[in-house]
């Protein structure tokens, strides 16, 4: 068999050409891949651990106290989740290992006062705040008080400077001021009292004494002879042997109330 010699020219053209096909081939099978392969929509979803978010917004069992208000004379709750703000946050292991003290309360005087809840080696320190228990509301009128120079005012008994009927209640918190009142010098003088913070004001009449009148004895009393006591409505003669005769009015022997 005779075998195709190429000279050098034609070999290199033979090489060129089959390279131009090559790469003809080549970019031909890229393009028509891409045509045929289908689109992939990919979704990106940025994950976060939970607990950081967790974190980020408010700190696992981190404990918040409330501020308390009480009235006066109330009993103050044990449950330890009544005063925290955030029991809802705190899991049930922490808040059995939670201790509350309240000795600094006292519920019977109106005040600001501290408690504590100790937690492992911390304190936590919030406020409670007992409030007076509001008042009666009551309307009073006081009375137009005479008085003559030197007679004592009843300052023992307010109840006299009243109207009305008041209740234990309202008369402990009776403020009586009557620190323009001159008991010794006539005049009228202005004296006040107060009561859940309304002050009520009235008139107290100073005069000079007047004249001593004395009054003529009784027609009917009693007037024992000199020799004679009075004993239990009856006279009782001094002498010995003599008798007391009403009818006479004297102390009579007994031969004398004979004849």
């Amino acid at each position: 068999m005779n075998k195709i010699r190429f000279t050098t020219k034609q070999t290199r053209i033979l090489s060129i050409t089959l390279g131009i096909w090559g790469a003809f081939l080549v970019i031909s099978g890229i393009i028509i891949n891409t045509q045929n392969k289908p689109i992939i929509q990919t979704n990106y979803t940025l994950k976060v651990d939970r607990k950081k978010i967790e974190i980020a917004q408010e700190k696992t069992n981190e404990i918040k106290l409330k501020d308390l208000e009480i009235e006066i004379n109330t009993p103050i709750s044990v449950n330890i989740k009544d005063y925290l703000e955030n029991a809802d946050k705190i899991n049930e292991e922490t808040l059995k290992n939670l201790k509350l003290d309240t000795s600094r309360v006292n519920i019977n005087e109106a005040n600001t006062y501290q408690y504590i809840i100790n937690y492992k080696k911390k304190k936590y320190i919030g406020n409670i705040i007992v409030k007076p228990k509001p008042l009666p509301k009551v309307t009073l009128t006081l009375k137009e008080i005479n008085l003559t120079i030197g007679e004592a005012l009843s300052l023992d008994n307010p109840r006299a400077f009243i109207k009305e009927d008041i209740s234990d209640e309202v008369y402990n918190n009776l403020i009586l001021d009557f620190s323009k009142v001159k008991q010794n010098i006539a005049g009228t003088y202005d004296y006040y009292i107060t009561y859940n913070g309304i002050t009520y004001q009235q008139k107290i009449n100073v005069k000079e004494k007047g004249p001593t009148i004395i009054t003529p004895k009784d027609n009917n009393e009693l007037i024992c002879p000199n020799d004679a006591t009075k004993e239990n409505e009856t006279c009782v003669c001094t002498t010995e042997g003599k008798v007391y005769d009403k009818t006479t009015n004297e102390c009579k022997t007994e031969s004398q109330n004979i004849s």
